[in-house]
């Protein structure tokens, strides 16, 4: 399954990218980047391991020796990439300079390369501009392939398990720790392969759009903020949030989860090829706002979503770009009322050739749980 998810096709079209934006390489260290482009899940080390792709010329994988048989066994060793170690002794960036093609002037280096290995190629490469690669694999990334999409949607058939068991653990009496533990677990029992966030935040602390789980002891009657996700085997993430509420909920709380829910519900039907992410925003935006809680919607309406849970595209206000096929990210409109509560719906979903494709299926509505 992982290895249909990361193709030749992918090199291809990064190679080509690259010398459209004036390239003649691209040099990716270990990331989402990387493991786009390979299928190699890299370890971040100290040790040097990153990706050569020339504009004219084969790729080369450079390894630390001992990460040699890691980089065979990964898709990347299938891919029939040249994977070059180097040995303790030797200078890495001078090693993996010499293997590129004679005449490389300007090199893209990956948004998220260390800086110390970022002054390792411009010591090792005198002459040789460095320009950022973001802006070419990011156009690459953000319009993911029918084999990425069906990816995104079994991370949300995984996180959706997930939210549908949540009256096993959220009760009264209980932490928001001791909660998030067990989701955490489930996550992991459930598919994933990695918990990346747990957020349970009860009563006050749902005000918070990224509270933390505390030792706060859940109460009856008052709401619970949950937004979970995690990483799959494949390397795609999931992300999803629901609301939740011991008993009946206070009034003015089911008031405003109900003009979110019709917002979030606009915004996930509004979505289309051609409509911008800045139109996007503002569908949910607009009714929130017109119900009198805009000044409580206080973040962007989404971002995108694939090897990485914040990746292009962004929707938020100023955004003139337009949603195109293949696109996927968030929809999580959010009201927050300081000190006493806060709601967040969100979906992932993925612009098709003629509208949008919702992966999350668990009920928007608000949950109340006996």
């Amino acid at each position: 399954m992982t290895d249909a998810l990361f193709s030749t096709d992918r090199l291809d079209r990064a190679r080509t990218a690259a010398a459209a934006a004036g390239l003649d390489a691209l040099i990716v260290t270990p990331g989402a980047d990387l493991r786009y482009l390979t299928g190699y899940q890299a370890l971040p080390l100290e040790r040097l391991t990153c990706l050569l792709l020339p504009v004219d010329g084969d790729p080369v994988l450079i390894a630390p020796q001992l990460e040699v048989p890691a980089a065979h066994a990964s898709p990347a060793g299938r891919l029939g990439i040249e994977i070059a170690g180097w040995q303790e002794t030797q200078n890495a960036y001078t090693f993996a300079a010499a293997r590129l093609p004679r005449g490389v002037g300007v090199v893209g280096v990956d948004n998220h390369m260390w800086a110390e290995k970022l002054v390792g190629f411009r010591d090792a490469m005198p002459g040789v501009r460095q320009e950022l690669a973001g802006p070419v694999l990011s156009d690459l990334r953000m319009r993911k392939t029918p084999a990425e999409v069906e990816a995104l949607r079994r991370a949300g058939d995984a996180i959706d398990r997930v939210h549908a068991r949540m009256g096993e653990w959220l009760r009264a009496g209980r932490t928001e720790r001791q909660v998030g533990q067990d989701i955490a677990d489930a996550l992991l029992a459930e598919g994933h392969e990695r918990v990346d966030f747990v957020i349970v935040a009860s009563g006050p602390n749902g005000a918070s759009p990224h509270a933390e789980v505390s030792e706060r002891v859940i109460e009856r009657g008052e709401p619970v903020v949950v937004d979970i996700g995690g990483t799959m085997p494949d390397g795609y993430c999931s992300d999803s949030t629901r609301n939740y509420v011991l008993g009946e909920p206070p009034a003015e709380y089911a008031e405003y989860h109900a003009v979110l829910l019709a917002a979030q519900s606009a915004q996930t039907d509004a979505v289309r090829p051609g409509i911008t992410a800045e139109q996007l925003d503002a569908v949910g935006r607009d009714l929130i706002t017109e119900a009198g809680y805009g000044k409580y919607f206080v973040h962007r309406t989404g971002h995108g979503i694939g090897l990485e849970t914040h990746e292009e595209p962004y929707i938020v206000g100023g955004s003139n770009r337009p949603l195109e096929p293949g696109m996927a990210f968030s929809v999580e409109p959010g009201i927050y009322l300081p000190d006493r509560h806060g709601a967040r719906i969100e979906d992932i979903c993925v612009c098709t050739e003629t509208a949008g494709d919702r992966l999350n299926r668990t009920s928007r509505e608000l949950q109340i749980l006996r």
